[in-house]
């Protein structure tokens, strides 16, 4: 094999915390290699540290066969190696353009050449099928839209070495297999990737060999034309995984959100899709699965479901009481768990500690507080158990919520937002960035719910976990509900066609032509 990267018995540690212990990894050239792991087993870690964002304690890393050190990601850019990040690195208030050429020179320096910079985005999101606009503001921008800029920005600087933090989490079947393109096109060039992913089957379909962390640690390096999903499962979490879930057949019960004829204001900056009189309900022992491509109203739905966007028209009940005057704080009153789309931005305070975040939407509530002050007694004993239920890394409770991984970030918020046994649940993205046995264990925690007897709103890009879920799916497109079926009588085909747009007559018109 023709050696691009070496990393020789990496060490970083947090705390005293070993996050990657004496790791080490050969990356060929021309080939995508893909780094596997548990949440907090350190790959997003081990990739900071190639980025020039950590300093190793120890270690070296030889790229083309010298040993180079990066004092900051320039560095590691100069030097041909470019990064997409998890959590993405964009500045809300520049657009597109000005995030992409942030810290680059220019050929008419001292302006921007900004015209010309937009060109060539234009250029690479027909080249690549990443469908971006170059003066889009990106706080107008969807979590998909935001992750598409992340991409176009590392292909916009050439590097010949690419490392792609969970790219596919908020792209659609299609655009995954676009993307996949887009990477064999580079590999045939010379171009090298580390793909990290939870995602088995895009580690099977795209990867020439993979590599698998646990505890800090890489547990082995195999082809991966030589595995199977389920051995490098096993390898990932020391046990076997479950990969579908067997949900029990209920009966549904009362009615606990009803949606009628609900418009958001189009006016509103925050909202960059207009609800287009969206009706739809969700019952006690009930999983309604929201399918649809990114950017097409899922955020606006949930937003204004939870009472962070006033509709502009219709109305929204919870257990028949109408939400229209209520924030986000009296609909959590209702006895609501609301899992939002982005983590960091909506779900967490970044500052917080474990326990701060554990408690930030209840604190005012009996038994945490007592006459104002809070019961710190009690809270540390509802923390302890949380962490442990949940399997929160590490089990600290004074750590930071920037400090945990993203996947322990999810998990912090989903037992925040279900311990409470909430009547409804707005399930937003509940499993993106998790891995396979975190993503199991939460499968089996929404279908807990149901059983017990929450209504839950599952929204999600994922085809195969609504499918897995739901008990009745409803398409949306283009800010429109399109058909609503049961999930028994859905199939892959018709729900596809449904998310990129063919009415539910259009689909019978075409088997008809054929």
């Amino acid at each position: 094999m023709d050696k691009l990267l070496e990393l020789e018995n990496i060490t970083k540690a947090f705390d005293g915390l070993a996050a990657n212990d004496r790791i080490s990894l050969e990356i060929g050239r021309a080939e995508i290699h893909a780094l596997l792991g548990e949440n907090g087993a350190g790959k997003t870690t081990l990739m900071n540290v190639l980025y020039g964002l950590y300093h190793p304690d120890s270690g070296d890393i030889r790229l083309r066969g010298e040993v180079v050190r990066f004092s900051s990601p320039k560095d590691a850019i100069r030097n041909g190696i470019g990064m997409v990040h998890q959590h993405f690195m964009l500045i809300p208030a520049f657009t597109v353009a000005e995030n992409i050429v942030l810290g680059l020179g220019s050929l008419s320096r001292p302006l921007l050449d900004l015209d010309s910079a937009g060109e060539k985005i234009q250029r690479l999101s027909r080249d690549y099928g990443l469908d971006v606009d170059p003066n889009a503001q990106v706080c107008n921008l969807s979590v998909g839209a935001q992750q598409r800029v992340e991409i176009i920005k590392a292909l916009y600087r050439g590097a010949d070495l690419l490392i792609l933090d969970e790219p596919t989490s908020v792209l659609t079947p299609q655009e995954v297999v676009d993307l996949f393109d887009v990477l064999r096109r580079l590999v045939d060039e010379g171009h090298s990737v580390i793909f990290i992913t939870h995602k088995l089957d895009e580690v099977m379909h795209i990867s020439d060999r993979v590599s698998v962390l646990r505890d800090g640690k890489v547990v082995a390096t195999v082809n991966t034309a030589d595995t199977t999903k389920e051995e490098l499962a096993r390898m990932m979490v020391g046990r076997e995984i479950v990969f579908r879930v067997d949900k029990e057949p209920m009966t549904p019960g009362e009615t606990v959100l009803e949606v009628s004829g609900l418009e958001v204001d189009p006016e509103d900056e925050r909202c960059s899709v207009d609800l287009k009189a969206i009706s739809l309900s969700v019952r006690r022992h009930e999983i309604l699965g929201i399918a649809g491509v990114g950017g097409n109203g899922q955020s606006e739905l949930a937003g204004a479901v939870v009472g962070l966007f006033k509709p502009a028209a219709g109305r929204i009940t919870i257990l028949g009481q109408d939400i229209a005057d209520r924030r986000t704080r009296g609909v959590v009153k209702l006895n609501v768990g609301r899992i939002p789309e982005d983590r960091q931005a909506q779900g967490l305070v970044p500052d917080f500690t474990i326990t701060e975040n554990l408690i930030s939407t209840h604190f005012f509530e009996p038994p945490l507080s007592r006459r104002t002050f809070l019961n710190f007694p009690v809270i540390a004993e509802l923390v302890r158990g949380l962490i442990g239920e949940y399997d929160i890394r590490p089990p600290r409770p004074t750590l930071l919520a920037k400090q945990m991984s993203g996947g322990n970030q999810q998990k912090l918020i989903l037992a925040r937002e279900l311990n409470r046994n909430p009547d409804l649940i707005v399930a937003v993205q509940p499993t993106r960035g998790l891995d396979v046995g975190a993503t199991e264990y939460i499968y089996r925690e929404l279908l807990k719910h149901r059983e017990r007897g929450a209504a839950v709103l599952l929204i999600s890009t994922e085809l195969e976990e609504i499918l897995t879920l739901s008990d009745r799916i409803a398409v949306i497109f283009g800010g429109e509900i399109l058909d609503t079926r049961e999930a028994g009588e859905a199939t892959i085909e018709e729900i596809g066609l449904l998310m990129a747009g063919v009415r539910p007559e259009q689909q019978g018109e075409g088997e008809k032509s054929r």
